[in-house]
């Protein structure tokens, strides 16, 4: 009996995650956390006072990313008279949530290393790790939910991944 109340609310989880924004925003919020890690690191500076201000720099920036697409949005849904009113603009910049929350594990992991926690030389390392990971993740659920089978989401998941990772690196040698 325990395993059907354990089951309705991992359901709705997957639910939830599957949606199109939701897996937007958390590949979104994977690739910008990694990139601001290798333009914040480039310079060098691994103290841990620098990996604190690069947490903060990684909040402020996915909230100014996520506030700069729901605008777009509500920008490019203008003309759909469904959406209008205040009401109508604020649920269309919080639902760019997502983007923010995909950020939370590189801020975890950066102000860690600011606080001490762990040693903040080479946390842009396991950033990157983390960020890859979610990647994987984020194609596996997407795949997943469009019904393909574990091996076929798997090969998704991972293409998903190095996508991910050529996106970051790109970013970086730009910068």
């Amino acid at each position: 009996m325990p395993e059907l109340y354990l089951r309705q609310p991992v359901r709705a989880l997957r639910r939830c995650a599957a949606q199109p924004h939701v897996l937007f925003g958390g590949v979104y919020g994977a690739v910008l956390a990694s990139s601001m890690v290798a333009a914040l690191t480039e310079q060098g500076e691994t103290a841990p006072a620098d990996r604190f201000s690069s947490a903060q720099w990684l909040l402020i920036t996915a909230a100014a990313s996520a506030l700069a697409h729901g605008y777009a949005h509500l920008i490019a849904l203008r003309g759909d008279r469904t959406h209008h009113g205040v009401r109508a603009a604020v649920r269309l910049l919080l639902s760019e949530w997502p983007l923010v929350v995909a950020t939370v594990p590189t801020v975890v992991l950066l102000l860690g290393a600011g606080w001490g926690w762990w040693l903040s030389a080479g946390i842009e390392y396991v950033a990157f790790a983390v960020n890859v990971v979610l990647l994987f993740a984020w194609g596996l659920l997407a795949a997943r939910a469009a019904g393909r089978t574990w091996g076929s989401a798997s090969k998704i998941g991972t293409v998903d991944s190095l996508l991910g990772l050529m996106v970051v690196v790109a970013n970086a040698l730009i910068k």
